[in-house]
């Protein structure tokens, strides 16, 4: 228990400094987007430009899902409590799921309205809607910059970064829908290319749901093989077998797994050092819960023969 609880704490620290790094990064990005949002929504309603006023619409949902990932980032720093044994960890599982949803109703949004708008094109000003979108696509590129460090190893960093990869994707598109206006004067291009937008970002998004929801029900994390856990925990000198393995993921970051391990009952101690170490360093679970038993146990109370 002494070794569980080290690995805990030394995990813990570690990963109370995310929220620190990370929150220069919620800021500046939450205040650029705010700003464009209100430059975006003008001249998109004064050009009359389907594709800006659309693109701010999703970036005012994005400064939401960004506010969203900072306060699940805080939460996260909040200490267990006895209501609350695992602290406020699960905000961040929370958080992505939530911005994928608003990511995809969206982009459903931004497509029903450019279906509308294909029926009866009209007139915009191609000018005007480069100059803003290019804008766009600076804001939008240096926040993903801000938060690509981070989108490899936690799916609510993730989520912020498809989140603004995905407005800068749609500020490109209106540039391209501009300069095509400009040069063959299709009234058509502002939704058409609305529509592909939309269509690829729903795709990418899709599966940031996926995992989110996946997270949300206990699912085994990416990258972890349940069978090869069982077969590593029963491969350490003093364990006969193992069952009741279970592992979840108790916030974006971290992993947690209980498990019961058969063993013959010598150096119980040098057994748990040698489990947390195979489970820290082979799978990234940092919060483990171990029982040992002996096989009479284990057949008696759980029918499992050791």
């Amino acid at each position: 228990m002494s070794v569980e609880s080290h690995d805990s704490r030394r995990e813990e620290h570690k990963h109370s400094h995310a929220p620190k790094e990370f929150g220069r990064a919620f800021s500046i990005g939450v205040g650029l987007n705010l700003a464009f949002v209100a430059i975006e929504a003008f001249y998109g309603w004064k050009v009359n430009s389907l594709a800006l006023l659309a693109d701010a619409g999703h970036n005012l949902s994005d400064v939401a899902g960004l506010l969203l990932a900072w306060a699940a980032f805080g939460a996260a720093r909040l200490r267990a409590d006895e209501r609350h044994t695992y602290g406020w960890r699960r905000g961040s599982i929370l958080a992505s799921f939530v911005n994928a949803v608003v990511l995809l109703v969206a982009m459903g949004s931004l497509a029903w309205e450019a279906a509308q708008r294909l029926q009866a094109p009209t007139p915009v000003e191609g000018v005007t809607m480069m100059a803003v979108a290019g804008v766009g696509v600076l804001v939008n590129t240096v926040t993903a910059w801000l938060f690509m460090s981070g989108s490899r190893e936690d799916l609510n960093i993730r989520a912020a970064f498809l989140h603004m990869a995905a407005d800068a994707l749609v500020s490109i598109g209106v540039v391209v829908a501009g300069a095509l206006y400009l040069w063959q004067g299709w009234e058509w291009i502002d939704p058409v290319v609305s529509l592909v937008i939309a269509v690829v970002i729903v795709v990418g998004t899709f599966g940031l749901f996926k995992r989110s929801l996946h997270l949300l029900f206990d699912g085994v994390p990416d990258g972890i093989d349940l069978a090869q856990v069982r077969a590593e925990l029963v491969a350490l000198p003093g364990v006969k077998g193992v069952h009741h393995v279970h592992v979840w993921a108790t916030s974006t970051q971290e992993r947690a797994l209980t498990a019961h391990l058969v063993t013959d009952g010598r150096e119980p101690a040098a057994m748990l050092e040698r489990a947390n170490a195979l489970l820290v360093e082979r799978f990234g679970i940092t919060h483990a819960t171990i029982q040992t038993e002996d096989a009479d146990y284990a057949f008696r109370r759980c029918g499992v023969k050791g």
